[in-house]
């Protein structure tokens, strides 16, 4: 049975295995099951989907895949953009790169820690307004207003007072279901404005809800410069469950680019076989776990009044 070498990794709390897919040929049927095996959280790995390194191009260093725990494949992730980029970063030996997405492209580079002892990545893709400007959505079973915006993958996005989680799971459940209004479904985020910075909370795409999704924040945080909440080109930082990023938002007559700086943190690595069997661990990063977990500490210590996170 082939045996797969790969990465455990997590960016701002978004787990996932990393494989190094530049020397494997399988299908995307095949990748598709690898992903439903190995995100299984009763299993012996675990995550949120499938990161994967892939070959570049003509006008990319290096590529990224990421398939959800569901085996859909997404058009983007950028909490596992960052985390595959440290992968590009390392076997390439470069500092820097554009990535070919699955229908876009994002530039990469290492950046500053934002925290001692966390590796670090800025990403920078463009956004767009997704399927409606801001204001209602005729069809949602809510009242709120969403604003739409695309990272390229779809995002309906609505500022609250407080989040509402229970809420937030039966709409991003009708979003799952693929609804006629939104045929390739969505991502649906609850925001609280914390100040200038926000809170981010995702029912994901193929995941259902996360302690973070990278792309959700990107768009967040463009949704806030859409919004008049926080100015183009200032820099927040955007809170969820597993952690936290720093965001700034282009305007759309200035690019419409968001940048995302934050960690690509290497938990473990292993190999494992296709069917998920056989596990076998082969190094362990604790150094990196532990700089993430005290940077965590640290930010809850310092602001008793942060949004939760963990």
């Amino acid at each position: 049975m082939q045996r797969i070498a790969f990465t455990k990794c997590h960016g701002s709390g978004n787990d996932f295995p990393l494989i190094d897919a530049r020397a494997l040929d399988l299908s995307d049927t095949e990748w598709a099951v690898l992903a439903r095996v190995f995100s299984d959280r009763t299993g012996p790995v675990g995550g949120d989907g499938i990161l994967l390194l892939t070959e570049g191009d003509d006008e990319h260093a290096f590529g990224m895949r990421m398939f959800n725990s569901d085996g859909s494949e997404a058009e983007t992730c950028l909490n596992g953009l960052r985390c595959v980029a440290r992968a590009g970063f390392e076997a390439l030996g470069i500092d820097a790169a554009r990535v070919r997405l699955q229908t876009s492209s994002a530039e990469v580079a290492r950046a500053e820690a934002i925290a001692p002892g966390v590796v670090s990545v800025r990403t920078s893709a463009r956004a767009s307004l997704g399927i409606a400007a801001t204001g209602p959505l005729s069809g949602l079973p809510s009242t709120r207003d969403f604003t739409a915006v695309s990272m390229p993958n779809p995002h309906l996005i609505a500022f609250v007072e407080a989040v509402n989680e229970a809420e937030l799971v039966a709409l991003g459940a009708w979003c799952e279901a693929a609804p006629p209004l939104l045929p390739e479904r969505a991502n649906v985020s609850f925001v609280e404005m914390h100040g200038s910075d926000l809170f981010v909370r995702t029912y994901e795409r193929g995941v259902g809800l996360t302690n973070a999704c990278g792309s959700a924040m990107a768009a967040a945080v463009f949704a806030a410069g859409l919004t008049g909440r926080v100015a183009w080109g200032r820099e927040v930082i955007v809170f969820n469950k597993g952690g936290l990023v720093r965001g700034s938002a282009a305007s759309p007559a200035d690019g419409a680019e968001v940048t995302i700086t934050g960690n690509a943190t290497f938990e473990w690595d292993g190999t494992i076989g296709a069917d998920g069997s056989g596990l076998e661990v082969t190094r362990r990063r604790g150094d990196e776990t532990a700089a993430w977990d005290a940077a965590l500490a640290q930010i809850s210590s310092n602001n008793a009044a942060s949004p939760p996170i963990r």
